[in-house]
């Protein structure tokens, strides 16, 4: 398709349609795009992007240099190992990049170890010869910069009206959820765990959305980046519910190393334990991805928080109570 390039106060205009071709490398992005109706111009997307359904059938830009299906503790050794060789730990399809020839390039400057990086992208389109593309990179750590990043995008795309009615209906559910959680007689201690082994506490925006759902978060605090704890300060912080949301992991993939925590000295001692309050989450399609579904991330918080076996379940299918 051809078209001609202008420019208009940094963002691109194309065409008589306003034709955008767009590559997004990130599940979130990918998402955001999706949100503000410009499915149509993904030309693109990364090996994780896999919402909604349809972009599934896009071209796939990127791959892992490690296998995925390994254990928690094989994939880290695997990052870490990529890392310290001064490698990236995921490969841009360049050719294929070049063939798309898009207008405009989301990525992110966050995690090397999550999605292909700011200088992956940099330097796969370094050769390019005339119209290099506009890349836009979200770096995200707590929730206001994941409703900028959505601005960021809305106004790369031309369509800001897209992002401020959509922040008129995050406004309005998060009001709704706090509201809600404010009835709560008493707010459950929480530890969200973002990765098995070695063990890591979810940090950046999670901390942020167990206290709007209703809850008090433990060991980590909002924005950080999440590390590694010893398990004596799980024992010793003794949290009223455990919530498993591993980076990228579904939760049957989940499921597959939940006995190395069971098999953990005193787990059965743990007041979230005795309690029969483990709850495993869809960590891949809600509480990893810094996108529009966080709303409803922050939502099954508050429906696990208030678990009741008579109520009716509004998420099904995207988290799970851990029988004991």
């Amino acid at each position: 398709m051809g078209f001609q390039r202008k420019k208009d106060l940094g963002s691109h205009l194309f065409g008589e349609n306003n034709y955008m071709k767009i590559v997004s490398l990130l599940p979130s992005s990918t998402e955001i795009v999706c949100k503000f109706g410009f499915r149509e111009q993904l030309v693109g997307v990364s090996h994780e992007c896999d919402y909604p359904v349809s972009v599934k059938n896009l071209p796939i830009l990127t791959k892992p240099r490690f296998s995925p299906v390994e254990s928690s503790h094989e994939i880290d050794n695997s990052v870490q190992n990529l890392l310290k060789k001064g490698l990236s730990v995921y490969e841009v399809n360049i050719d294929l990049l070049k063939e798309l020839a898009p207008d405009l390039i989301i990525t992110q400057a966050q995690c090397e170890a999550c999605a292909v990086s700011l200088n992956d992208v940099k330097e796969a389109v370094s050769d390019w010869v005339g119209n290099k593309p506009d890349i836009v990179s979200l770096e995200p750590n707590y929730l206001d910069e994941v409703w900028s990043d959505f601005e960021k995008v809305g106004k790369k795309l031309n369509n800001s009206e897209s992002y401020f009615k959509f922040k008129s209906e995050i406004e309005q559910r998060l009001d709704h959820l706090r509201h809600n959680s404010q009835k709560q007689s008493k707010k459950p201690s929480v530890i969200c765990v973002e990765w098995i082994d070695p063990l890591m506490i979810a940090a950046n925006w999670v901390p942020e959305l167990v206290d709007i759902a209703g809850g008090i978060n433990l060991l980590s605090k909002p924005g950080s980046h999440s590390h590694i704890f010893k398990w004596e300060e799980i024992l010793e912080s003794n949290p009223d519910f455990i919530i498993m949301m591993p980076c990228g992991f579904d939760i049957n993939r989940t499921l597959e190393e939940i006995e190395i925590l069971k098999q953990k000295p005193d787990w059965s001692k743990l007041e979230a334990v005795k309690s029969n309050h483990v709850f495993v989450v869809d960590g891949n399609q809600y509480f990893n991805r810094p996108g529009p579904r966080l709303l409803e991330s922050a939502e099954i918080l508050f429906e696990i928080f208030n678990f009741n076996e008579k109520k009716v379940k509004v998420f099904e299918n995207s988290w799970i109570r851990l029988e004991q």
